[in-house]
C-alpha cells in the first residue's frame, strides 16, 4: 500500500484518543434497562460516529422507548456527570499527540461531541487539549451542518488551519466506520483504530487499519518519526 505524504493531522476523540465509548455504552445500557430494554452491540455499532441527538433518536426508535429525545439525553446526561471525569486516554494517544506537537506538525480535533461534553471528558486531560491548534466540535459548531459520515466536520476542521491545507494533505485518525466514510468523502487519508468487534469488511476503505495508536509509524506518511 502506497501512502501519500501529509502535512496536517486531524483526530477524532471518542474511542480514538479517549476510552469513552465504554462509558457511553454504560450510560445507554443503564437508561434502556430502566425501561426493560436491552442496548445491544448491534445497536451500538450502528451509532458510532453520530452526534448525540442522532444517537438518542436511533435508540428510542430501535427500542421503542417511552421517552422523547430530550428526556433520553437528560437521563444519560446525569450518568455522564458521574462517568466522564474518570475517562482514560487510549494507549499511545498521549505519546502520539505530544510527539506531533513537539515536532511542529499542525494538529486539530474533529469530534461529533458537543463542547460541554468535551469539557467534561477532558477535565483531567486539559494538557493534551492544549496541544491542538483548534477543536471542531460537531454537535455545537454552527458550520458543521451534518454529522459523520458526511465530510463536513473534517472539511470545516481543515479550513481552520491558518495555511488552509488541501484535503489530500490531511491525515485523519478515526475509530468508527462513519468516521472512515466521512474522511473518504473529504478526500483525506484515514488511519483507523477500530473496536475489535467491527467487521473487517467495513474497514476496507481505510488507508491503514491498526490495533492500537501505539503501532502507528508517522514516517509512513512523511511525518517525523518517533525517536527511539
Amino acid at each position: 500500500m502506497e501512502f501519500q505524504k501529509v502535512t496536517h493531522v486531524l483526530f477524532d476523540l471518542d474511542g480514538l484518543l479517549l476510552d469513552s465509548e465504554v462509558l457511553y455504552t454504560e450510560a445507554f445500557t443503564t437508561v434502556c434497562a430502566k425501561y426493560g430494554k436491552e442496548f445491544t452491540w448491534e445497536l451500538k455499532a450502528s451509532l458510532l460516529g453520530f452526534q448525540g441527538h442522532e444517537c438518542a433518536e436511533k435508540i428510542i426508535r430501535a427500542l421503542d422507548l417511552p421517552l422523547t429525545k430530550e428526556q433520553f439525553m437528560q437521563e444519560c446526561g446525569q450518568l455522564y456527570e458521574v462517568l466522564f471525569p474518570n475517562v482514560q486516554l487510549m494507549p499511545g494517544a498521549r505519546r502520539l499527540v505530544e510527539h506531533l506537537h513537539k515536532k511542529g506538525v499542525p494538529i486539530a480535533m474533529a469530534t461529533s461531541s458537543a463542547k460541554e461534553s468535551v469539557d467534561k471528558k477532558m477535565q483531567n486531560h486539559k494538557d493534551i487539549l492544549g496541544l491542538f491548534h483548534h477543536l471542531t466540535m460537531g454537535s455545537t459548531d454552527p458550520e458543521v451542518t451534518k454529522g459523520k459520515p458526511d465530510p463536513a466536520i473534517f472539511l470545516v476542521c481543515a479550513s481552520r488551519f491558518p495555511d488552509k491545507p488541501k484535503p489530500e494533505d490531511c491525515l485523519v485518525f478515526e475509530d468508527a466506520v462513519n468516521g472512515i466514510k466521512a474522511a473518504n468523502a473529504a478526500n483525506m487519508q484515514v488511519v483507523a483504530v477500530p473496536d475489535p468487534r467491527i467487521d473487517a469488511k467495513e474497514l476496507q476503505t481505510a488507508t491503514l487499519v491498526l490495533k492500537s495508536l501505539e503501532d502507528f509509524k508517522p514516517e509512513l506518511f512523511g511525518l517525523p518519526a518517533f525517536e527511539e
